[in-house]
C-alpha cells in the first residue's frame, strides 16, 4: 500500500498538508482576494469604477477557485486533477469559506491522484472523481466548519474586548510567530475571520517580526535584506532561528509589549485579510485603513507609523543590543542566503 501511494504521489505527511498545502492556501488568497482588496482600495481612492465594479467582484468571487488551484499545485496534482479542483474550490468556498476549500481540496486531490491514469477513460474518470468527491466533502462539512471557525474567531474577538491586555499579548505573539514560521499567519486569520482589536493585535505582532528582523539583521543583510524582510516576509530567518533561537527573542519581546499597547492605547483594528500580513506588501496597513476608516486619514496614518513601524523597530533594536552585549547573538547569525 505504501509503495502504491508513493507512486501516486500521496505521502500522508502532516508537513505536506499542514505546512505546504496551508502555505499554498495563503498564496491562493493573495492572488485573488488580497490583490482584489488592494485594487478595490485604489479604485475607491482614485475613483476608478473599473477597479471597484469590475475587477473587485471577480477577484472576491474567484477566491475559492484560486485557493483550490494553489492547494492542488502544492500537492503535485496531475493536470486533470488540478483543473477539476477549481470547481471543488468554488463549491466549497460558498459553504465553508477558506477552511472548507482546504479540507475539500486536500481530499479531492488525493482521491483524484488515486484514479489518475488508471483507465483508458482517464479524461473522464479523473476529473469526475475529483469534482464528485470534493463537492460531496465540501457540502457535508462546509456549513459546520464555517460555523465552528466563526465561533472560535468570535470568541477571540470578544475575549480581546473583555481582556485587551492579556489577549493583546497572546494574539500578538502567537500570530507574529506564525508569520515567521513556515505556516501561514494570513490563512489562520482568514480562517478565524479575525477582526477588530484582535486583528489589530495580530497585525502588530506580525509587524514586529518583519520590521524587527529587517532592522536588527541590517548589518548582516544590508538594504536587500531590509526590504526582503520588511516588505516581504520574516520567514527568511527560519534557518537562522534553528541555528540560534536567541535571534527570535528581540522581535518576539517587542510583539509581547506592543500587543497590549495596540489594544489598550492605540485601539488598532484590522480586517481578517490584513491581520496576518504585517507589512508584507503593506497589506496590513491597507487593511488597517479599511477597518478604521471612520477616523481621519492623518490620525490612522500616525498610529500606523508609530505602532506598526517605528516602535517595532526601536524595541527590537533595544532587545537585540541587550542580547548582543550578553553574547547571545553575534554578527552573522542572521545572514540570509538569497
Amino acid at each position: 500500500m505504501k509503495e502504491f501511494l508513493r507512486k501516486k504521489g500521496i505521502s500522508l505527511s502532516p508537513k505536506v498538508y499542514f505546512i505546504d498545502a496551508l502555505g499554498a492556501m495563503a498564496f491562493g488568497l493573495f492572488a485573488s482576494l488580497l490583490i482584489g482588496t488592494i485594487i478595490n482600495s485604489l479604485g475607491k481612492i482614485f475613483e476608478i469604477a473599473y477597479f471597484t465594479e469590475r475587477i473587485w467582484p471577480l477577484a472576491s468571487s474567484g477566491a475559492g477557485a484560486a485557493i483550490a488551484t494553489a492547494i492542488a499545485y502544492s500537492l503535485g496534482a496531475p493536470k486533470l486533477v488540478l483543473f477539476a479542483n477549481t470547481i471543488v474550490g468554488m463549491g466549497a468556498y460558498e459553504l465553508g469559506g477558506p477552511v472548507g476549500v482546504f479540507v475539500a481540496s486536500v481530499i479531492a486531490v488525493e482521491s483524484g491522484k488515486l484514479v489518475s491514469k488508471m483507465t483508458k477513460l482517464d479524461i473522464i474518470v479523473t476529473p469526475f472523481v475529483t469534482i464528485f468527491v470534493g463537492l460531496i466533502v465540501g457540502d457535508a462539512i462546509g456549513p459546520g466548519v464555517a460555523k465552528f471557525m466563526a465561533m472560535i474567531g468570535d470568541f477571540i474577538v470578544k475575549a480581546t474586548e473583555l481582556q485587551p491586555f492579556f489577549m493583546g499579548i497572546i494574539i500578538s505573539v502567537l500570530i507574529g510567530v506564525a508569520l515567521t514560521l513556515p505556516i501561514s499567519s494570513a490563512a489562520i486569520c482568514m480562517m478565524l475571520s479575525l477582526s477588530g482589536l484582535a486583528a489589530g493585535a495580530a497585525t502588530v505582532g506580525c509587524c514586529c517580526q518583519m520590521i524587527g528582523f529587517a532592522v536588527i539583521s541590517y548589518k548582516d543583510n544590508g538594504l536587500e535584506g531590509l526590504f526582503a524582510q520588511g516588505l516581504g516576509t520574516s520567514m527568511f530567518q527560519v534557518p537562522n532561528t534553528i541555528k540560534n533561537p536567541w535571534i527570535w527573542l528581540p522581535p518576539t519581546l517587542a510583539s509581547a509589549i506592543l500587543g497590549p499597547v495596540s489594544t489598550l492605547i492605540f485601539k488598532m483594528e484590522n480586517t481578517p485579510l490584513g491581520a496576518g500580513m504585517g507589512t508584507s506588501g503593506l497589506v496590513g496597513q491597507i487593511g488597517t485603513f479599511q477597518a478604521m476608516g471612520e477616523a481621519s486619514f492623518s490620525t490612522i496614518l500616525t498610529k500606523v507609523l508609530i505602532i506598526q513601524i517605528i516602535l517595532p523597530a526601536i524595541l527590537s533594536l533595544i532587545f537585540y543590543k541587550i542580547c548582543k552585549n550578553k553574547k547571545l547573538i553575534k554578527d552573522g547569525d542572521m545572514k540570509i542566503e538569497f
